[in-house]
């Protein structure tokens, strides 16, 4: 989550720079327009991802891919679903993704609501040639 936050904010920092420059370079403040796009770029950066590849360039860092029930890559209405229960998720401080330790399936609320989980696989470690001396 730490690398995909830092991804994201570069994308919320270029997403503000049309709305400084239309205010003359006042900052923003209390704008529902402003609001609403910072949530819709990071929307699209998770739906982009989940949709098309099954995983986020922060996941691919930790082997992780996300997949539907048939090991395929998730829909965007799945991908949509697992965004807006994924916020829910958090809310209360984060019980949604704690519930999976307790989940006889090991899934998060999102998972279940998104008919989508979370799998990890490691990259295989590449061998290291002895050199002859």
């Amino acid at each position: 989550m730490l690398y995909d936050s830092l991804l994201i904010l570069a994308l919320l920092f270029l997403a503000t720079v049309p709305f400084i420059a239309l205010r003359e370079g006042e900052a923003v403040e209390g704008s529902a327009a402003y609001n609403a796009s910072l949530v819709l770029v990071v929307y699209l950066f998770f739906l982009g991802f989940w949709s098309t590849r099954g995983r986020t360039l922060g996941m691919q860092s930790w082997g992780l891919q996300l997949e539907d029930a048939s090991g395929r890559v998730p829909n965007p209405w799945q991908a949509s679903i697992r965004f807006a229960v994924g916020i829910v998720s958090l809310l209360p401080f984060g019980l949604g993704f704690f519930w999976q330790l307790v989940d006889k399936d090991k899934m998060t609320w999102h998972d279940r609501a998104s008919g989508t989980r979370l799998m990890h696989y490691p990259r295989e470690k590449k061998s290291r040639k002895k050199r002859s001396g």
